[in-house]
């Protein structure tokens, strides 16, 4: 049986919510602040403006020795409130950015659910799983570190 991940990340943002929701909605741009996001390439444009039906092709490293590539189609978009999406690859499943706000800033919440493709991550799965965990909450960290740097300007 193949592992299955299950990640919440709630980031408390400073900033008004049209600055948080271009810097999410435009993951193109995210190697620019987010560490570890080594490169973000498209593969398919969208057909409208909206960014659905859009993939484009991520490569993360972690902290741990490892990269993941993997492909993101975008599946649903309400402006400034949702962007749904599904993975493909090393990493495959769903993936969910939600936005209110929140006071004077704004609550941005990914939920991401995925199973890993990697023989090797499966193997180890049931020994490995917390450090994978904390893995993907060192990435998260350090991407929350970079849009509050990104906000600040």
């Amino acid at each position: 049986m193949v592992p299955s991940y299950s990640f919440v990340t709630l980031w408390k943002l400073k900033g008004p919510l049209e600055k948080v929701w271009e810097a999410i909605y435009h993951s193109e741009r995210w190697p620019a602040w987010w560490k570890g996001v080594e490169s973000v390439e498209e593969i398919r444009a969208a057909a409208g403006l909206d960014g659905v039906g859009s993939v484009r092709r991520f490569t993360w490293k972690s902290r741990l020795p490892y990269r993941l590539t993997f492909d993101v189609t975008v599946a649903r978009v309400e402006p400034m409130a949702l962007i749904e999406s599904i993975a493909e690859g090393e990493l495959a499943g769903t993936g969910r950015w939600t936005f209110s706000r929140d006071g004077d800033g704004v609550l941005a919440r990914y939920d991401w659910n995925v199973r890993t493709s990697k023989p090797w991550m499966n193997l180890l799965a049931p020994v490995a799983r917390p450090v994978f965990r904390w893995n993907h909450d060192v990435i998260m960290n350090w991407g929350l570190q970079g849009i509050d740097r990104l906000l600040a300007v």
